[in-house]
C-alpha cells in the first residue's frame, strides 16, 4: 500500500467515524484531503515564496520544537564570550530517542527580533552550535539543525570576532562530525549564515523556503548594480525547494498548507517530523564512517555539473 491509498484509507476510517459517532473533526478530514491532493509540490513564481518565507508569522525554530519534540531543554554559551540568542539549541526526546536541536531563531514582533538580530547569528552564535554538535557526537545523540536566517551578522563586532573563522571551522568540523545529521530549511537559508549549521547526510526544506547563496536583494545590487530588481534576480538564483531538490541539494520537500506554513502550523510540523522520522531511521541502519564517507561525496559533489560531448564516433560522454 502506498503513501496515497493510506491517506485514502485513513480518511475513509475518518469520514465514517464522524457519521457514526457524530465527532467534531472536519478539521482532521480537511487536513487529510488536503494532503491527498497535494502528492506534488505547488509551482510558485520564486519571489512569490520569498515573500512566504519571509512572512512575520512564519512558524521559528522554537514553533517546531514545541510541536516536534519533547522535554527540551534549552543549552546556551559558547564558552568563550556570550550567549547568542539568534541561535537556540538545546537536548529533546524525539519518539523517545535523546536528540539534540540546533536552530536560527528570529524574533516575534519588533522588541523579541532586536534580541534575537532577526536570526542573523554573532560567531559565538556559531560556537554555541559547534559545542552543542560534538556533545552530541560524544553522547551518541543525532542532530536536528533548523535553518532561518538571512544571513550571519555582517556587523564591524561580528568581524572583529572572527565571524568568517567561526563558520569556515563549523563547515570543517560537521562535515565529519560521528553522528547522523538532519538539516531542516524552514524559511530563509541565506549564504554562510545558513551554512554554518547546514552541513548534514539529510536536507529537508519546506516547500515555501528558499536557499540560495546570496539574499535576491544582495545578487540584484551585484549583477544589475540595482537592489530594486530582486523580483528578476530571486527567479535568476533558482533558490525554491523545487529547484534544489533537482539539483541534489536538499534530499525531500515538505508540503505546506497552500497558504503558507504559518496557516497551520501544527500541520506543518507535523509533515516535519514524519520526515525527520523517516530520516533518522535510515541514517542509523548506516555504520557512522560510512555515513561520513557518505555525507562528505555529498558535500564534494556540491556545485559540480557534467556537460555531455559528443565524441567523433557520436558517443555522448560527461566531464
Amino acid at each position: 500500500m502506498n503513501k496515497d491509498d493510506r491517506l485514502r484509507t485513513k480518511l475513509g476510517e475518518l469520514k465514517r467515524l464522524a457519521e457514526n459517532a457524530r465527532h467534531e473533526i472536519s478539521h482532521d478530514i480537511a487536513r487529510l484531503e488536503h494532503q491527498l491532493a497535494r502528492s506534488e509540490p505547488l509551482r510558485r513564481d520564486p519571489w512569490e515564496i520569498v515573500k512566504i518565507a519571509r512572512h512575520p508569522d512564519r512558524p521559528k525554530t522554537l514553533d517546531y520544537v514545541e510541536r516536534i519534540f519533547t522535554d527540551f531543554f534549552e543549552l546556551h554559551g559558547d564558552r568563550g564570550f556570550s550567549d547568542d540568542t539568534a541561535i537556540v539549541g538545546g537536548i529533546a526526546m524525539l519518539e523517545g530517542r535523546p536528540v539534540t536541536v540546533i536552530g536560527h531563531q528570529k524574533g516575534k514582533g519588533l522588541k523579541d527580533n532586536l534580541r534575537r538580530n532577526y536570526g542573523m547569528a554573532h560567531p559565538e552564535g556559531y560556537r554555541k552550535a559547534l559545542r552543542l554538535a560534538e556533545q552530541a557526537a560524544r553522547f551518541r545523540r543525532p542532530v536536528v539543525s533548523f535553518l532561518d536566517t538571512t544571513g550571519a551578522y555582517a556587523g564591524v563586532a561580528a568581524e572583529e570576532r572572527g565571524i568568517g573563522e567561526a563558520i569556515a571551522r563549523n563547515l570543517r568540523e560537521l562535515s565529519a562530525l560521528p553522528t547522523p545529521i538532519i538539516v531542516v530549511v524552514i524559511g530563509e537559508g541565506g549564504s554562510g549564515g545558513a551554512l554554518g549549521i547546514g552541513v548534514g547526510d539529510h536536507v529537508i526544506m519546506l516547500e515555501n523556503a528558499y536557499y540560495s547563496v546570496i539574499s535576491p536583494e544582495g545578487g540584484s545590487s551585484i549583477i544589475f548594480r540595482d537592489s530594486s530588481r530582486a523580483e528578476e534576480t530571486a527567479r535568476l538564483l533558482r533558490l525554491t525547494s523545487a529547484d534544489l531538490l533537482q539539483f541534489g541539494i536538499v534530499d525531500r520537500i515538505v508540503p505546506e498548507p497552500p497558504d503558507g506554513a504559518h496557516t497551520d502550523a501544527d500541520f506543518t510540523a507535523l509533515n516535519v517530523k514524519n520526515a525527520i522520522v523517516e530520516a533518522l531511521k535510515r541514517l542509523t541502519r548506516l555504520s557512522i564512517p560510512r555515513m561520513v564517507r557518505r555525507r562528505k561525496r555529498r558535500l564534494l559533489a556540491v556545485g559540480v555539473y557534467r556537460e555531455p560531448h559528443r565524441d567523433r564516433r557520436g558517443v555522448i560522454r560527461h566531464f
